[in-house]
């Protein structure tokens, strides 16, 4: 594990602090946080497992806030959660066995496309409530499953703009308003992260300190960024971070 001095810390705190704030009015503070870890010196693959780790208080607040939304839907999370579980599961660990080269060679195409995801993050919200509004196709919930869990491979891979691929596939599957839609969405998405993450302490390949230091930051950044809800457009602010992680990932794509 390389050495991260005090001033790192401090940055990669702020940092996650922003990231909090982020996540609380738009979504995409990941990629906001994943190149701060490499640039101080972290390895690709201990960046993102450790950025994954770190964030999965944020999951958990979320899925709290909206408990009273997951009413009805007990069957759904008995047959979408074990699915999630596995899916994180095994994105952990293809991104442990995928080998620092090889994972530096996708980051570009990966922060790329979850900046993609999350510029569309709007129009994939519109289409779910104009196809919940119209109550037309009729699924059962067992549909759910492979979606679920092929949407969780990748949250469990790489977790950036993985919100907005699980709300997109629950929604493909599941006719129903999108709040309960994003409720479903956030406890998915704590299982599924929480897999990958348990796996990850076993790998050994999270820095504790760092992950330590960016889950006080993301807590605060949180409940300061639920206090910032409605006075702030999440549009402007998503449209900053969408910016960011296009030159990022093109920066990357070129060095």
């Amino acid at each position: 594990m390389p050495i991260i001095a005090i001033p790192q810390f401090v940055l990669i705190f702020f940092a996650t602090v922003i990231a909090g704030i982020v996540n609380a009015l738009a979504g995409g503070g990941t990629l906001l946080t994943f190149p701060i870890l490499l640039a101080v010196g972290l390895p690709a693959v201990s960046a993102n497992v450790t950025n994954q780790a770190a964030l999965m208080p944020g999951f958990f607040g979320a899925a709290m806030a909206q408990l009273k939304d997951l009413q009805g839907q007990k069957k759904r999370l008995l047959l979408a959660l074990p699915a999630a579980a596995v899916g994180g599961l095994i994105g952990g660990i293809l991104v442990i066995n995928t080998g620092e080269k090889l994972f530096r060679e996708l980051i570009p195409f990966l922060i790329l496309g979850a900046s993609l995801l999350l510029a569309v993050q709007d129009t994939v919200r519109a289409w779910l409530m104009r196809r919940s509004d119209a109550g037309h196709i009729q699924l059962t919930d067992a549909w759910v499953i492979l979606p679920v869990g092929v949407g969780c491979i990748y949250a469990g891979y790489f977790g950036a703009g993985a919100s907005v691929i699980i709300l997109a596939v629950t929604g493909l599957v599941i006719d129903d308003t999108l709040t309960r839609l994003n409720a479903l969405k956030q406890l998915i998405g704590l299982v599924s992260g929480t897999t990958a993450a348990l796996f990850f302490v076993f790998s050994g390949q999270i820095n504790w300190p760092v992950a330590l230091v960016m889950m006080a930051g993301s807590l605060i950044g949180g409940v300061f960024g639920g206090k910032l809800a409605g006075k702030v457009k999440p549009v402007v602010l998503r449209w900053i971070v969408v910016s960011i992680g296009v030159v990022v990932g093109i920066i990357y794509l070129f060095k």
